[in-house]
């Protein structure tokens, strides 16, 4: 069973300002936690489309959204194909750009995916080297593991681990490989662990978690498919229409951060004038100024939502 505790469950489709009739997108399935919220505010007029590339998820949500699949259509793809597959969703257009009520982004891996020993996301499980969400992809992480270079694993352990000895863990990875290839979780965990000094290690929890974050991040290029998919979403939802976005990690945050900022209305008229003259409009407004971050509740509940961070913008 699928088994997954939606983050800033209330927060996240609250922010959406859930119409009955709407159409409501959520580009992370998951566990369908958030899914189940949104469909269950939809009248018979509403509709959802899910997103999700794992096979297991869309099971899943297929027994748990069983009530509601009237109003449900499930899509198996990377979010990063948003606009290409809402054109053959049956949903209303402008200027060609299909056009939604809401859509809602939990980004991040699912705990099952965590959890299942077999798809080699998890240092706590030995298991073949893979991290790939779509098991259909390409990359696994064995590939980098035993074929990229030296300074290209260091620098993915760097950007997008924030792991301060990077180098070192990449220099240990290079010499054993020269001698029979890194194959499982366990194996790559010890020699991360040996790139740390001892000291180090004491502190921050495994020693391993970083860099196997930089990893699973890099198998599935998830900020580039972000990036691709945010811009996608300001396009496509409505005048009026929301998008609701939760981040695990600073470089995630950043790029919503950023990417919402560039869209808000600006005027560049001096502060002296009376009243605009320069015209600045923009496409977005922050509907919330500081990103909503989890209850002491829900920290006790799940500790895995301590780094979640909500970002919600409303298309003007």
């Amino acid at each position: 069973m699928f088994q997954h505790v939606t983050v800033l469950l209330e927060e996240a489709v609250d922010g959406l300002a859930i119409k009955p009739d709407g159409i409501y997108v959520d580009c992370t399935l998951g566990g369908a936690g958030h899914s189940e919220r949104i469909v269950s505010q939809l009248s018979g007029g509403g509709r959802l489309i899910a997103f999700d590339q794992d096979d297991a998820a869309l099971e899943n949500a297929r027994v748990r959204l069983a009530p509601y699949m009237d109003r449900v259509t499930l899509v198996k793809s990377n979010f990063r194909y948003l606009e290409e597959m809402l054109l053959t969703c049956d949903v209303p257009m402008v200027d060609g750009i299909p056009q939604v009520d809401g859509i809602l982004f939990d980004l991040g891996v699912s705990s099952p995916q965590l959890d299942e020993a077999e798809r080699g996301f998890s240092y706590n499980h030995d298991a073949p080297l893979d991290m790939r969400m779509d098991q259909g992809g390409a990359l696994t992480a064995y590939d980098i593991v035993n074929s990229w270079e030296e300074r290209e694993i260091s620098r993915i352990l760097h950007v997008y681990g924030e792991e301060k000895f990077a180098r070192q863990i990449a220099r240990k990875i290079v010499q054993a490989r020269t001698n029979a290839p890194v194959e499982t979780t366990g194996e790559l965990a010890e020699l991360i662990k040996s790139g740390i000094p001892a000291a180090a290690r004491r502190t921050g929890g495994h020693p391993a978690k970083r860099s196997f974050q930089a990893l699973r991040i890099a198998v599935n290029d998830e900020l580039g498919a972000e990036e691709d998919a945010l811009e996608q979403a300001v396009k496509c939802v409505r005048s009026g229409g929301r998008v609701s976005v939760i981040t695990f990690h600073s470089l995630e945050d950043r790029i919503c951060k950023h990417l919402f900022a560039s869209y808000v209305e600006k005027c560049t008229c001096p502060p002296d004038f009376p009243k605009c003259v320069c015209g600045g409009t923009g496409k977005l407004r922050l509907v919330n100024r500081k990103p909503i971050v989890p209850t002491e509740h829900e920290l006790e509940v799940n500790p895995r939502s301590r780094s979640a961070k909500l970002r919600v913008a409303e298309k003007l």
